[in-house]
């Protein structure tokens, strides 16, 4: 049983899925945020694993499974990023300026990703050969965020990113993908406008971040004790 909105965008011709995922955009965000506000989390900032998080959505509607979602873009995920890498340190010998650099990145992600679907296709694995543009798409779109990280902050720093953004954008994803979220977000939509309320909050944090307690574990272990006297 939906709720009086939902039906009525229904009505006047927005899919069911599309009102639903729009729904989940805010609980998406959200989560990110949660985990880069407190648990300590950087990833490729709150838009990009946003992204992927709805490309993981994308290909578990078209594989109707959600094991298969996460499979299938998890590889596409690794793909895109392990070629990066590689062409990456490659290109670094010729000095060239970013953009021309970015694209030939993405040309050679492109066709490397093109070959991963034949690859798919070859080996039975028809759910990953036929994976729409949509998705891997948005995967492509993590090339030039990761080169540019790779030349500020070092290759070391982006594939890290690239882990954490990984990380994220998987939590989500299953996290949007539960059937009872997704059912009580359909009959109750008002319920994502709490979500402003949780960032305020989350806008307010000024303790330390769960990856930070254990970053300087050793410094509060020595500072505990003069902090008691």
């Amino acid at each position: 049983m939906y709720d009086g909105f939902v039906e009525f965008a229904v009505s006047q011709g927005v899919p069911l899925s599309t009102v639903t995922l729009t729904l989940m955009l805010p609980i998406v965000v959200t989560i990110i945020a949660f985990f880069r506000q407190v648990v300590g989390i950087k990833a490729f900032g709150i838009y990009t694993p946003a992204l992927v998080t709805f490309a993981f959505l994308a290909i578990g509607l078209e594989a109707d499974s959600i094991l298969k979602g996460a499979q299938y873009g998890f590889t596409i995920f690794v793909t895109v990023i392990a070629v990066g890498t590689l062409v990456g340190i490659v290109l670094k010998k010729f000095r060239l300026l970013y953009l021309p650099r970015v694209a030939i990145m993405i040309t050679i992600v492109s066709l490397s990703t093109l070959a991963m679907l034949i690859a798919g296709g070859l080996l039975q694995r028809t759910g990953l050969a036929s994976v729409s543009i949509f998705p891997i798409l948005i995967m492509i779109t993590l090339v030039e965020k990761f080169v540019s990280t790779q030349i500020e902050k070092g290759a070391r720093t982006a594939v890290v990113l690239s882990t954490e953004t990984l990380i994220i954008s998987l939590i989500c994803y299953f996290s949007v993908s539960w059937s009872v979220l997704v059912a009580f977000i359909q009959t109750y939509p008002w319920i994502v406008l709490f979500t402003i309320i949780i960032n305020i909050v989350l806008g307010k944090w000024t303790g330390l971040r769960l990856s930070e307690y254990f970053r300087f574990k050793e410094i509060t272990k020595y500072a505990e004790p003069s902090h008691k006297k």
